[in-house]
């Protein structure tokens, strides 16, 4: 297994003999204003550029993608990528935005489909706390996470857009992954917290998942995130946590 790192939630899987991208955000350095009504709203997303070009991203086997928030999914990538591409998503909703985008091969995660031999679970998230997501949920949605399992492989965990709640607890009791991707930048809305994990959230995983790699995703990427690759391997270090949480920089491949 070889996870890399492309930038945000866009990361490169290799698993099982295939290939996956999964959350395919393409577009340049500065495409769009920054969110309102969160941190940081003054700068513009993404706040980095892509560290490859797109055409190193396209040689995939299927796509997935969790959810289609604009830091997660663009017109830049609907238009690169090839429209016959086995395409995941999490629901209905999600397939018809796809579809409507002009790709043809679009199969909703529910029922835990299989590709060439790879199981791709879906697995629960919410982005952001109980209160958070009552009072912002038209912004918020819904959000999915995902297991990929293969006789020949380590069990993979991306928890996808998540805090840390009873639901990931659940999933990592439940599947007792390997290997975990954190989606950690501890992105916030004014007055309401946290919608994906920070640092505390990484330690209550890597308490409860004691043999397993972790993978820190979506890092300094977005407008609203306020927790930086340094400041998290800092926590680590303090924590004595640096032997099993990689923080991986944009463009590096970590091999699992």
């Amino acid at each position: 297994m070889n996870i890399r790192q492309i930038r945000n939630a866009t990361l490169v899987i290799d698993y099982g003999g295939k290939r996956f991208l999964t959350d395919p955000w393409f577009g340049p350095k500065g495409d769009f204003p920054g969110f309102d009504g969160t941190p940081n709203s003054h700068l513009r997303n993404p706040t980095v550029d892509l560290p490859v070009p797109i055409d190193e991203l396209l040689g995939v086997d299927a796509v997935i993608l969790t959810h289609v928030h604009p830091d997660h999914w663009d017109d830049h990538a609907a238009r690169a990528l090839p429209k016959d591409i086995p395409f995941f998503v999490q629901h209905a909703g999600d397939r018809e935005i796809i579809r409507a985008a002009g790709f043809t091969d679009v199969r909703v995660l529910t029922g835990n489909p299989v590709f060439d031999g790879v199981k791709i679970i879906k697995t629960p998230g919410q982005h952001g706390s109980d209160e958070c997501v009552t009072a912002i949920y038209d912004l918020l949605g819904e959000v999915c996470g995902l297991v990929l399992r293969h006789p020949s492989e380590p069990t993979l965990y991306l928890a996808g857009d998540t805090v840390f709640n009873d639901y990931v607890e659940a999933n990592l009791r439940s599947f007792s992954p390997d290997v975990i991707v954190l989606n950690c930048c501890d992105a916030q809305v004014t007055g309401l917290g946290s919608i994906i994990m920070n640092k505390e959230d990484v330690r209550e995983v890597y308490r409860l998942a004691p043999h397993a790699r972790i993978v820190a995703s979506h890092m300094e990427a977005v407008n609203h995130a306020t927790l930086t690759r340094a400041a998290l391997r800092g926590f680590l270090t303090e924590h004595g946590m640096t032997d099993r949480v990689l923080v991986p920089e944009d463009g590096e491949t970590c091999v699992l």
